[in-house]
């Protein structure tokens, strides 16, 4: 049986205990004041499910504030299934398979795979990777077809793809963030001053 069946994937109500269960496990966290397990769950005809209200700042919230979830329309189950296909997934998955998988209009499934992928960006790109105690792997490759398996327009100086492969370097911290970046040469020349950059010695 597909993961997609389980009770946090197919049901909104599910989605959110599930989550809650995740993100405050030693009970609700308010985003406003950061009090942990003095909030009171919010009940009434008019109210919506799963709101809280912080007996410390008085301050509503959900579980999802402060989330890529916030102040979203897509049911809570369908983000989190979205969010599982797209981290499990080794090559990576497109909007469009994530929307037939899930039964998204194209709109809808390409707005909740931005906005995770958003989620994921490296909000602290100047700082440079590793530090006391990690270890910073380096890699390098080509990125492109051969010269001569391109089509005639491509192939023309000053064109789109007309210098052949290009040269890419990855760098990886063990169990942490991952960087790449486009070098004119794989040479320890162009690289070196990469490594004294993004790597902290």
């Amino acid at each position: 049986m597909s993961i997609l069946y389980r009770p946090e994937f197919t049901d909104s109500t599910k989605a959110r205990e599930w989550l809650e269960a995740e993100l405050w496990p030693a009970g609700p966290v308010c985003p406003h004041c950061g009090v942990i397990g003095q909030a009171t769950l919010m009940r009434g005809k008019t109210t919506r499910y799963g709101l809280c209200q912080c007996n410390a700042c008085r301050e509503p919230f959900t579980v999802t504030v402060g989330t890529l979830y916030e102040r979203s329309k897509v049911p809570l189950n369908q983000w989190l299934a979205a969010t599982h296909l797209m981290m499990a997934s080794t090559k990576g998955m497109s909007a469009l398979e994530i929307g037939h998988q899930l039964s998204l209009s194209p709109k809808t499934a390409g707005f909740l795979c931005h906005r995770i992928r958003e989620s994921l960006r490296d909000t602290k790109p100047t700082e440079p990777l590793g530090g006391q105690n990690k270890v910073v792997e380096a890699d390098e490759t080509y990125v492109g077809d051969k010269e001569g398996n391109r089509h005639k327009y491509q192939r023309t100086p000053g064109m789109q793809g007309g210098k052949g492969k290009e040269g890419v370097v990855a760098l990886v911290e063990r169990e942490g963030r991952v960087r790449s970046q486009h070098v004119p040469a794989v040479t320890a020349r162009t690289l070196g001053p990469v490594l004294q950059a993004q790597i902290d010695s």
